[in-house]
């Protein structure tokens, strides 16, 4: 029997591009897997589309953002499932201006983008946390990126020195610093935390202009979701490899 087949996971962000792919690869892994997304009547229209290919997908309304649909997503949880195995926070956004300096960005696409790329991944982790807990191992997948990383930021000539969107990039060191706090918390328990970057995937976040396929994009998060007990707590990956914090 596949171990998985127990295993209850969901996904924030899931109605389309790495979100959709995360799901649809835990739930071919044999996983039970909640495909969440901010509108209901998208979320279950992408979840029939996968349950059509056979797999065991339900739809879920999730504002990430709103405490009022945390709450009543986690209570649907409840109900239904009485624990969460595997937790995907890949729920983000991109709102800076690449046109402007660092300095020149707005105050309010600060705000937003750390409401939901920082605050709303906590709010989404400390509320199923609960739920967490009761699984046997339960895996926390915090959806970073590279970009979150203050090392190679600070490194004249790496991949990513030349690409400054300050709210968004430092998002992700936020996100990553966040992994690092909660996995010491973890750290005496069976549960485990990390924090993933996709790759430069082809999405309607940058206009289709990544390198790797969507596929691809989602491996590091499924990876880290099936981690066995061997596998880490509290780190930065990609597809294995370990990034600079």
């Amino acid at each position: 029997m596949n171990a998985n087949t127990n295993k209850i996971a969901l996904v924030t962000g899931a109605t389309r591009g790495i979100g959709t792919e995360t799901v649809r690869q835990l739930a071919q892994a044999g996983v039970h897997t909640l495909l969440a997304g901010r509108k209901r009547d998208t979320a279950v229209e992408v979840a029939l589309k996968l349950q059509a290919e056979g797999l065991p997908v339900e739809a879920i309304e999730l504002d990430v953002t709103d405490e009022a649909s945390i709450a009543a997503a986690v209570e649907q949880v409840r109900t239904r499932h009485g624990h969460l195995d595997i937790l995907v926070n890949n729920a983000g956004i991109l709102l800076d201006d690449i046109s402007k300096a660092p300095s020149q960005q707005s105050l309010e696409a600060w705000r937003r983008t750390f409401d939901t790329n920082v605050f709303a991944l906590v709010a989404v982790t400390q509320a199923f946390l609960p739920l967490l807990r009761e699984s046997a191992a339960a895996r926390i997948v915090n959806v970073s990126s590279l970009l979150g990383s203050v090392t190679l930021h600070s490194q004249p000539g790496s991949p990513i020195y030349d690409f400054k969107v300050p709210a968004y990039n430092v998002s992700k060191s936020a996100v990553n610093a966040w992994t690092a706090q909660l996995a010491y918390e973890l750290r005496d328990t069976a549960h485990k935390v990390n924090t993933v970057h996709p790759g430069y995937v082809k999405t309607d976040m940058n206009g289709g202009e990544g390198e790797v396929e969507v596929s691809v994009g989602a491996q590091s998060s499924v990876q880290m979701a099936l981690l066995d007990a061997d596998g880490p707590n509290g780190s930065f990956t990609y597809l294995g490899e370990v990034l600079p914090w």
